[in-house]
């Protein structure tokens, strides 16, 4: 049968399989070659004779259950193009090894050779394995999942204990999102699971599309949460971004675009790309990074894309840029020669220790690595040696070669992470198949080989996983995730220059809110430095400005305006400026509000000690005058001017100076209602008293003439009624005003908005103007008299000095109104003050300086002939 299997291969193209697995009772001389110069390796199994119809299984074993492996041992496939003339030959990977990825199936095959070896799990149960090489194409992971659903190889049965080796259990694999899509979609429909350890594609989480796809490496919507806090965590909200052209760069994009809008992050340039894009397209991406501004550049690529990238960069002098790094990369020691990332920081998965794996590794031997065609390919590029073929370029390998003189990714066991996630799918498996078959009884696990057991019994046993190896915790929540635990990994330079990864920190998703990131180590950044480079589209706006966007461009960007007057913003990037409290005003800076300063007309100030100065001297002017006055009281020039009037109005004069005085210092309930009252009142009782001069002065000339009988009408008794009357007029208007609505101490904040107005409320407005209407009244009908009696035939008339007075006191009042109106806060009360003396002063030095420069300097003049003289 066997040679009727070969025969008919013969005359077929050498691309047909060349690897067969027959049983040992068949020797090889025996077998017919398909065609003269197409070797066949032939290899013999202990169990059931199985033949390999494809190339892209790396390595199989029997046994009584049977686990599928994928791994992208390469990165390449062959391509053709088809003419329809001939039947498709099926995908082949091509290129170089990916000795990592070797490294991964290697420990799948160490985890099941460890659980076969053990009394604790599935013992009496021997696990088998199939291993495919997807080379990182979803047309070959197709062709692999439809392998992995055929219940029946085309093998060649003899006896009737044959294991049912085409029947797999679960598959682990693979390491990227894309194939691991088309895999899980197809054997999904069989209810194959597949248990991923490299596949991080937010997207597999969704159980309507991948009911049986589980994964022991942590989804991408971690992952892009992680990096957009690391993003922010350093204070960069300006990025550029680039990114797989693929379902994993595409949809882990997608999680950190939506995490870094959360984070206010602003990015400047999106870029994607694959592998196999022309190089022209690379190159482009690579421009767009040079000519950026923006310096922290986060890459969200598989490691084949980041290689093309790194190289296409490195070709000019690579632009100083902070890379911030996804998982698939960050760990890749491939990419370390690549100096110019020195100081990249990216999320990486936890690294753990498998013990044996290294012995494990280290141990295979040129005979065992000659058996198989991908090993032996490792081993002939790992050290330039020929295994097989004669005629070669490369010596023969002698046998001294050792892989522990061997620096390569294949040896690299010091940095284990996702060998570790490849070791705990192989063990999930395991358990799940262990909690299917297996039972306890009286305290002893046994279990049956022989049970008929279906894919979706594994499954269903799958979700249910929890138990821990090497101290590593496994499980799966209801997406079919692990608990999110990334270390934060640095590139620092050595002091030898070589580039090593120091874990800075980590990530746990488990933490509560907030919490879960955390960094407890010095990092190293681009060109070495130690100081966080800044990439920020435009400097922080400080307190006492505020943010406004710059038109087109995205909201990192923006200009910084300082706050209007009387608005502050008191936090680093404030959108708004709000105002400061009424009784507030902002600082120079605009950053805080204090206390606005209160200003009235204060004691200390240079103005109120000047208007204090007058005013004392007004007064005590006017006391002197008493003083002289009192002297000569029997003099002819005090007799015939009404002394009891001048008394009386050297009385109300002291006071109008003196009143002055309560204009200044801080304004009190008392002082408002005493400064407005008391100066009405002293100013009428001053007018008053000229107003009754002027009348003696008046009707003693009119008495002269015959027959008349006036004077009797303008004694003293009358002159004193005519002044209390006067007065007592503006008293009632004074205590109409100040019951009904008195002046009151207020805070003026309207005149001026940086500085309160310490000052008196009128009140009643037609109070105050009451007050000064009557007060002008009297001085108008006192100056209307005085003109009439200026030209009265006297030596000395007084109602000439009367005249001269009240033109003065119109004249400061007249002008006091604008000027009272006009003059912002304690100015108001300095020109009150000053209308108060000027005209008290008017009326002093007009009325009675002449008669004390008489009395001092001319006393020949003083006598009542001179006053009668008409001359």
């Amino acid at each position: 049968m066997l040679k009727r299997a070969l025969g008919s291969l013969e005359g077929q193209s050498e691309t047909w399989p060349k690897v067969f697995i027959v049983s040992e009772k068949y020797e090889v001389s025996s077998l017919m070659f398909p065609a003269e110069g197409s070797p066949v390796n032939v290899l013999t199994s202990r169990h059931c004779p199985l033949l390999l119809t494809d190339s892209w299984r790396t390595s199989l074993q029997d046994g009584d259950f049977v686990i599928g492996g994928v791994f992208s041992i390469h990165y390449q496939h062959n391509t053709m193009i088809y003419n329809y003339t001939f039947k498709p030959e099926p995908p082949r990977c091509t290129g170089s090894l990916n000795v990592r990825s070797l490294r991964f199936s290697r420990a799948m095959i160490f985890a099941i050779d460890e659980i076969n070896n053990s009394t604790e799990l599935l013992p009496g149960i021997k696990l088998g394995y199939q291993i495919y090489d997807s080379c990182v194409s979803v047309p070959v992971a197709v062709h692999i999942a439809f392998q992995l659903t055929n219940r029946q190889d085309p093998v060649f049965y003899k006896g009737e204990n044959c294991s049912q080796s085409g029947v797999v259990m679960a598959a682990v694999g693979d390491s990227a999102s894309t194939p691991s899509i088309s895999i899980s979609s197809i054997v999904g429909s069989f209810n194959i699971p597949l248990v991923s350890y490299f596949a991080t594609c937010a997207c597999l989480s969704d159980k309507q599309q991948f009911p049986t796809f589980f994964r022991t490496i942590p989804s991408d919507h971690y992952q892009a949460d992680a990096l957009a806090k690391l993003v922010k965590h350093f204070g960069w909200t300006w990025i550029g971004v680039v990114h797989s052209d693929s379902d994993y760069g595409n949809n882990g994009m997608a999680s950190f675009l939506e995490a870094a809008l959360r984070e206010r992050i602003c990015v400047e340039y999106i870029e994607s790309f694959f592998r196999t894009d022309p190089a022209s397209k690379i190159r482009r991406v690579a421009d767009v990074i040079r000519s950026s501004t923006a310096v922290v550049v986060v890459a969200f690529t598989a490691i084949g894309e980041m290689k093309v990238l790194l190289e296409e960069l490195a070709r000019d002098p690579p632009p100083p840029r902070q890379w911030i790094a996804s998982e698939a990369w960050i760990t890749d020691p491939n990419l370390m020669r690549f100096s110019f990332c020195a100081g990249a920081i990216g999320v990486a998965i936890q690294q753990s220790v498998i013990p044996g794996l290294r012995d494990f590794l280290l141990g295979l031997s040129p005979s065992e690595a000659a058996a198989s065609p991908l090993l032996s390919k490792f081993w002939e590029e790992a050290f330039n040696c020929s295994l097989t073929e004669t005629f070669s370029d490369k010596r023969a390998c002698d046998g001294t070669e050792d892989l522990n003189t061997l620096k390569s990714s294949y040896t690299e066991t010091s940095q284990l992470r996702i060998t570790n996630m490849v070791y705990k799918a192989v063990y999930a498996v395991a358990h799940a198949i262990q909690n299917a078959v297996c039972s306890k009884t009286n305290g002893i696990l046994q279990c049956d080989k022989h049970v008929r057991l279906e894919p979706k019994q594994v499954l269903k046993e799958l979700k249910e996983v929890n138990f821990s190896k090497n101290g590593y915790h496994v499980s799966f929540d209801a997406n079919g995730d692990p608990v999110a635990f990334y270390e934060l990994i640095n590139w620092q330079k050595s002091e030898s220059g070589v580039i090593e990864l120091v874990t800075v920190g980590y990530y746990d998703a488990s933490l509560p809110r907030g919490q879960e990131f955390h960094i407890n180590r010095n990092l190293t950044w681009l060109d070495g430095g130690t100081q966080v480079p800044v990439s920020i589209c435009s400097e922080s706006c400080p307190p006492g400005t505020r943010k406004v966007l710059q038109k087109g461009k995205p909201i990192c960007c923006y200009d910084c305006i300082p706050c209007p007057e009387g608005e502050i913003s008191n936090m680093t990037d404030s959108p708004d400026c709000f105002p400061c409290p009424r009784e507030f005003w902002p600082n120079s800076n605009r950053d805080a509000c204090f206390p606005k300063p209160v200003e009235f007309l204060s004691f200390d100030e240079v103005l109120s000690i000047i208007l204090a100065g007058f005013s004392v001297s007004g007064a005590f002017l006017a006391v002197i005058t008493s003083v002289i006055f009192f002297i000569h009281k029997t003099t002819p020039i005090v007799r015939a001017n009404n002394s009891e009037l001048s008394f009386l109005l050297l009385f109300s004069l002291t006071l109008c100076f003196l009143c002055s005085l309560t204009f200044i210092g801080a304004p009190s309930e008392w002082s408002c209602m005493l400064r407005h009252t008391a100066f009405g009142i002293t100013f009428v009782l001053c007018i008053s008293c000229v107003l009754g001069k002027t009348m003696v002065v008046l009707m003693a000339f009119k008495a002269t003439l015959p027959g008349s009988n006036a004077m009797k009408w303008f004694g003293p008794p009358q002159q004193r009624m005519t002044v209390v009357s006067i007065t007592l007029v503006q008293v009632i208007i004074c205590i109409i005003w100040l019951v009904v609505s008195p002046p009151v101490p207020v805070k003026n904040l309207s005149t001026y908005k940086e500085k309160i107005i310490l000052e008196c409320a009128l009140g009643s407005a037609v109070g105050f103007w009451a007050v000064l209407g009557y007060i002008g009244l009297l001085a108008v009908f006192c100056f209307v008299l005085a003109v009439l009696a200026r030209k009265l035939p006297d030596n000395f008339n007084e109602a000439k000095m009367i005249t001269f007075s009240m033109l003065i006191f119109c004249a400061v009042w007249i002008t006091f109104i604008p000027a009272y109106v006009s003059s912002p806060g304690k100015f108001t009360v300095a020109v009150e003050i000053f209308a108060i003396l000027a005209s008290s002063f008017g009326l002093i030095l007009c009325i009675f300086a002449p008669k004390c420069f008489i009395i001092l300097f001319h006393p020949e003049k003083n006598t009542k002939k001179h006053l009668m003289n008409k001359n």
